[in-house]
């Protein structure tokens, strides 16, 4: 039988980030599934001249390609990354290829403001399906754009499903993970640790990501909690996998999100989460059984949840059983994987 061929447009393998953790694992259900599958690198997250490089040589790749797919699968995010990956669309249009568009915003702000929405709507309105990453961005594509009979939710993956390991220890660490920048709250989180910090000074803080480390440690200096700050930097393969098995409590408190991959690793591992109510997170929490959320920007309630988790030990417990389900259920890799494929096969049978 004929393998499908599609063309995946994404940003390099090699940019740190969760569209690229997508790919990768949407990359083993094409290859049970025996798809034949180019990835296309449209973008690295580099220096100018490399970022041109990718976007001329990307554009050349997809020219010689797409004539013989069978469908393209783009995947976008920001305003630059819409105006980049319409000329791949175009091309698409041109040689009439199904087209997935799968959005991946961090914040709902870029498809409102005005000077977007005529390109992400042109995009959405002629795509064969647009992809989601929970209902509640469904409603935001409505809203901003005004396209819905083509938009399908479709959450990010849980990538693993780690069993216990006797070879780590579990300690008293806070963990972040991300990029550490304001719209993901570090600093509302350092300053929610301050409150709590000299009840519980056997208590650490750890930060696992690149960003603005420099201005996280001055203000944890002027804080004075330095002592039980740690900035790990961006962490992957084995020091990844310490983290988070040895972390006790995992904190995102992000001001906007599409849908968070580091609440997503947090299930994977059991670990209780605090978290904002951004992006899709509200599709499946549910406070005080499965997380405990607090407003973005509120540092006193999210003190509070931390201490609560800090001081109780069976809360932490009952929180990680009940979130760590969700990587058997409705974030399964495989049910994800499975959905995505379903797509792809209604899409080609039309």
């Amino acid at each position: 039988m004929k393998k499908l061929k599609v063309l995946v447009i994404a940003t390099s393998q090699k940019t740190r980030g969760g569209i690229t953790s997508v790919v990768n694992t949407h990359m083993q259900g094409y290859q049970q599934e025996g798809y034949d599958v180019k990835w296309i690198e449209s973008h690295i997250d580099r220096n100018a001249v490399m970022k041109l490089f990718y976007f001329v040589r990307s554009l050349i790749q997809f020219f010689f390609f797409v004539p013989c797919c069978d469908l393209v699968h783009i995947h976008v995010s920001t305003f630059s990354s819409a105006f980049r990956k319409s000329f791949y669309f175009c091309l698409a249009k041109i040689y009439r290829k199904k087209i997935i568009m799968h959005l991946h915003c961090s914040t709902p702000s870029i498809i409102y403001e005005k000077r977007n929405r005529s390109l992400y709507r042109a995009l959405f309105k002629h795509s064969d399906i647009v992809l989601v990453l929970s209902s509640q961005w469904k409603q935001y594509v409505l809203e901003a754009l005004g396209v819905e009979d083509n938009v399908r939710v479709l959450y990010n993956p849980i990538f693993s499903n780690p069993a216990p390991s006797d070879k780590y220890v579990k300690k008293n660490y806070i963990l972040f993970a991300g990029t550490i920048d304001k719209r993901k709250g570090y600093h509302d989180l350092i300053k929610a640790f301050a409150k709590i910090a000299p009840e519980h000074n056997d208590w650490f803080l750890v930060f696992a990501g690149n960003g603005e480390i420099a201005e996280g440690m001055a203000l944890c200096d002027s804080l004075g909690i330095s002592s039980n700050v740690v900035f790990r930097g961006w962490v992957t393969g084995e020091e990844k996998d310490a983290l988070f098995r040895e972390s006790k409590i995992f904190c995102l408190p992000s001001y906007a999100e599409g849908f968070p991959m580091s609440v997503l690793d947090a299930w994977a591992y059991s670990l209780p989460v605090v978290c904002t109510p951004v992006g899709g997170i509200l599709d499946v929490a549910i406070n005080g059984e499965n997380i405990l959320l607090f407003n973005p920007g509120d540092i006193d309630e999210m003190s509070t949840q931390l201490k609560s988790l800090i001081c109780d030990e069976q809360l932490r417990h009952t929180i990680s059983e009940n979130s760590h389900q969700f990587s058997s259920t409705i974030f399964n890799v495989e049910r994800i994987n499975h959905n995505l494929l379903d797509i792809y096969k209604e899409l080609l049978k039309k």
